[in-house]
């Protein structure tokens, strides 16, 4: 799995069909470290990917068919790790929310997404509901996961994510907190993410409607700021996107296509739907950070794409839904 806030996915996955899981933290994400953590260049990060693999199973006689699944940027590495080859038992490819005209359109702006960006953090409740207010997701139980991951404290340099482990907090996650209109959060999938339970106690569930994110950090430099300075990457950018949908459509696997919006299709991917080469499904009332703001929906999705194209054998009574397109 290529894409943040992974576990809230896996519970749901692997009480559907029956597999294993291997959530990457990328360079830049979660406690992953690296000489040049700015260096998102393409190469770099297949490179990483296929080392891991590597690491897992080089030693194995026979090795296990991958499914490559990512978010954003994430899909696209999947992608580009299928066509360079570095895995070599690529038996299928998931990407979620991910087209390359429209994310080459997209960049255009990005600069301007990364200034409007609060610096910093006072702490990470407000960084959680900073991601929520601000449109980033709409499910606040995701973001409890996924903010801290691109977070570090500024005292020290120490990620988000290990201070949490550091905790030892143990609260269950509660699941009747959702921003906005979606509700397709439930109460199985909070309380199967171990990562969502620790994450779960830094939001106080009585705070009030009186979040104000800080561009500067506070007397003592205790708070929080981004994981990666993501501006200093933008010579990277275009790389992740560009002839992203031809190699998509090259590749000889089973391929899901996950989308917020139908109208997300670039010429080259509509022509290749009509011909059949890809499985397509939409999902309603989700913005970009579509498996975060509908897990249990996403989770369902690839399963059923999983079983369809007999990659997992399906787990109890589980019934894969009618594709929608």
């Amino acid at each position: 799995m290529l894409c943040g806030m992974p576990t809230i996915i896996v519970a749901e996955i692997v009480s559907m069909v029956e597999c294993s899981v291997v959530a990457i933290d990328l360079r830049g994400h979660g406690e992953s470290t690296a000489l040049d953590e700015t260096d998102l260049s393409v190469e770099a990060m297949t490179h990483d990917i296929g080392r891991v693999y590597q690491q897992l199973y080089e030693s194995r006689e026979q090795k296990p068919p991958v499914i490559l699944i990512g978010h954003s940027m994430g899909g696209a590495l999947a992608v580009h790790v299928a066509a360079a080859g570095c895995i070599p038992e690529v038996s299928g490819i998931v990407v979620i929310d991910v087209v390359e005209g429209t994310a080459l359109d997209a960049l255009q702006s990005m600069q301007a997404v990364l200034r409007a960006r609060p610096r910093s953090f006072h702490s990470l409740d407000y960084a959680v509901e900073w991601s929520c207010r601000s449109g980033q997701t709409k499910n606040i139980n995701a973001a409890k996961v996924s903010m801290p991951a691109m977070l570090k404290r500024i005292s020290d340099g120490v990620p988000a994510t290990k201070l949490i482990k550091m905790s030892k907090v143990s609260s269950p996650i509660p699941t009747t907190n959702e921003v906005g209109n979606d509700s397709t959060g439930s109460s199985a999938e909070a309380h199967n993410s171990i990562g969502a339970a620790a994450a779960a106690a830094v939001i106080p569930e009585d705070r009030k409607a009186d979040f104000n994110p800080v561009n500067k950090t506070d007397q003592n430099n205790q708070g929080f700021t981004w994981r990666i300075d993501l501006s200093r990457t933008e010579p990277y950018w275009s790389g992740w996107f560009r002839g992203l949908s031809s190699s998509f459509l090259a590749q000889s696997c089973a391929k899901l296509l996950l989308l917020a919006g139908i109208d997300r299709l670039d010429r080259d991917l509509t022509i290749g739907q009509m011909q059949g080469k890809f499985q397509t499904q939409v999902l309603p009332k989700v913005g970009h950070a579509v498996h975060e703001d509908a897990p249990v929906k996403v989770a369902e999705a690839i399963s059923s794409f999983l079983v369809r194209n007999k990659l997992c054998e399906k787990i109890g009574d589980f019934s894969p839904p009618s594709v929608c397109c």
